[in-house]
C-alpha cells in the first residue's frame, strides 16, 4: 500500500506526533482499519464501538465518538475509494516509565490511504494460505483488543515472502487455532459455520462480527468455539475475513486443496449489498 494522501492529529491537518508518545514507547494505544468506499465509511459504527470498547478496558481517555466519526466521514468523502487508519494512542508520557499518571491526554492521528481496486479472483476462486512458526501469547485482558502491539504478526509476517500466499493462520501458545496475522478465519465443518474464539487472545474483527450475524440472520447453524488444527483438516470450507477484504474463501492450506462451498457463497451474497456500499440489515 502507498504512502497516506491524507494525515490529521486530534482533528487538524498535519501531525506533529511527540517523540514522548506511549504509543511509540509502549505500543499503549488502539487502532481501526477502515474501509470506505463511494466515499463513505464501511461499517464505521462497529469500528467506533469497539475503539471506545478498546479505550475503556485500556483506560484511555475516553473519545468523543461523533466528533471521530465526523472526522472520519469528511475524509471519505473527498476520494471514492480509501482506507482510513485510526490511531489512538494514550499520549505523551508526562513522566518515565510504565505508570500511568492519570494527567495523559490521549492522542488520535487518523490517516488516509489510496485503495487500488483488488482482483475479483480472490474473492470468487480463493487464495493461497500457510500456517504459521510463530505463536501468538494468550493474555485475557487483550483479548479482542486491536492493541497497537502487534510484533507477533510482525514477525509471522516475516516468515513467507511469496507474494501468492494471502496469509498465515497463526496458533496460540496453547496449540488453539486463532486467526490469521491480519484476518479472522472461519470453517464449515459437520454442516456448521465454526470461527476460533478470541477471549485468551486475537482480535474481535469487525468483519468477524458482521458474518456472525449474517449468518444467525440467513439460519445458518454458527458456534464460537475452541479449534485445532485436527478440526481445520476436518473441515470442508474455510474462508478468512477482515473489514477490507470482506469475504475471503481458501483454496490451498499448507498445499491442501479446498474449494469455496455453498456457506461460503451464500455469505458472500449476503454480504455483498453492505461491501458495494448499502447498510447492513
Amino acid at each position: 500500500m502507498s504512502e497516506p494522501d491524507g494525515i490529521w492529529e486530534n482533528g487538524r491537518a498535519g501531525t506533529q506526533v511527540s517523540a514522548l508518545d506511549r504509543g511509540l514507547h509502549y505500543g499503549d494505544g488502539l487502532f481501526e482499519t477502515i474501509a470506505c468506499t463511494g466515499g463513505h465509511a464501511r461499517l464505521l459504527t462497529l469500528h467506533l464501538q469497539r475503539l471506545g470498547e478498546g479505550c475503556r478496558r485500556l483506560g484511555i481517555e475516553a473519545l468523543d465518538g461523533t466528533e471521530v466519526g465526523r472526522e472520519i466521514a469528511v475524509l471519505a468523502a473527498q476520494v471514492p475509494r480509501a482506507v482510513i487508519k485510526l490511531l489512538v494512542t494514550r499520549g505523551s508520557a508526562v513522566a518515565r516509565g510504565y505508570a500511568v499518571t492519570g494527567a495523559e491526554r490521549a492522542t488520535r492521528v487518523t490517516l488516509r490511504y489510496p485503495w487500488p481496486v483488488e482482483d475479483p479472483q480472490l474473492a470468487s476462486r480463493g487464495v493461497r494460505v500457510r500456517t504459521a512458526t510463530s505463536c501468538l501469547g494468550e493474555n485475557p485482558l487483550l483479548a479482542g483488543l486491536k492493541h497497537c502491539n502487534r510484533l507477533e504478526q510482525v514477525l509471522a509476517r516475516r516468515e513467507w515472502t511469496d507474494a501468492s500466499i494471502a496469509d498465515s493462520l497463526m496458533y496460540s501458545s496453547s496449540g488453539a487455532l486463532v486467526s490469521g496475522t491480519m484476518t479472522n478465519v472461519f470453517m464449515v465443518r459437520n454442516s456448521r459455520l465454526e470461527t476460533p474464539r478470541v477471549d485468551r487472545c486475537g482480535v474481535a474483527g469487525v468483519m468477524r462480527r458482521t458474518v456472525l450475524r449474517l449468518a444467525t440472520v440467513a439460519g445458518i447453524a454458527v458456534e464460537e468455539c475452541t479449534l485445532h488444527a485436527a478440526d481445520l483438516e476436518q473441515a470442508k470450507e474455510v474462508f478468512l475475513t477482515n473489514a477490507l477484504i470482506g469475504i475471503h474463501p481458501v483454496r490451498e492450506l499448507d498445499g491442501r486443496r479446498l474449494a469455496p462451498g455453498p456457506v461460503t457463497r451464500r455469505l458472500q451474497q449476503e454480504l455483498a449489498p453492505l461491501l458495494a456500499g448499502g447498510p447492513l440489515a
